[in-house]
């Protein structure tokens, strides 16, 4: 029977907690992980990204360069089961520009379950944040401007974002992107 992995994917640096859990196969490309990642929490996968693993960095290939004196791997070439082992952590980082680092918790490997389909994304809190918006440190500020009408950037904010729930996370929306990305894999028994 497949093995999966159980992950807890949290953005760092954020009060409170944003945070999803997901179960992919064990055989995921690291490629295959960031297309999860990004329709789990919400990102729209418009900036590049690389995963932090065991002191290795693993990204997608942008130019004639790749091969030449860079010490990055191709994340399409290495799957998550033969780099990690429950208990480890690693990052994902997405959008060099506002710098976004997701913590990875692999919780458990175990054998794929009678008639569960993966990938798919268990349980989360809270929004994912807006693309561009300035990265965890820029954050909470656009947090405030939205919720206080009489901040000076209130207006700015209200017409880039509309209305915004930061506490809000809906599971079936972020199930339905998932599915909209990924080919599950379903136990046959």
């Amino acid at each position: 029977m497949p093995e999966v992995a159980e992950i807890k994917i949290a953005l760092a640096d954020i009060t409170p907690e944003i945070w999803r859990r997901v179960v992919v196969p064990a055989v995921i490309s690291l490629a295959g992980l960031h297309t999860v990642i990004q329709a789990a929490m919400g990102w729209e996968d418009s900036h590049l990204h690389m995963f932090m693993v065991n002191g290795r960095r693993y990204g997608t290939p942008e130019d004639d360069d790749w091969d030449r004196g860079n010490d990055q791997l191709d994340d399409a070439d290495h799957c998550l089961g033969d780099l990690v082992v429950a208990g480890d952590r690693f990052l994902y980082i997405y959008d060099f520009g506002d710098d976004w680092r997701h913590e990875v918790t692999v919780e458990t490997l175990r054998p794929l379950g009678k008639n569960e389909t993966v990938p798919a994304i268990l349980a989360g809190e809270n929004a994912c944040p807006p693309e561009d918006c300035g990265g965890p440190f820029q954050y909470p500020g656009m947090l405030e401007a939205l919720r206080d009408p009489d901040h000076e950037d209130h207006e700015h904010y209200r017409d880039w974002i509309g209305a915004f729930d930061a506490e809000a996370f809906d599971l079936d929306l972020a199930n339905k992107r998932l599915r909209a990305h990924a080919f599950p894999l379903r136990s046959g028994h």
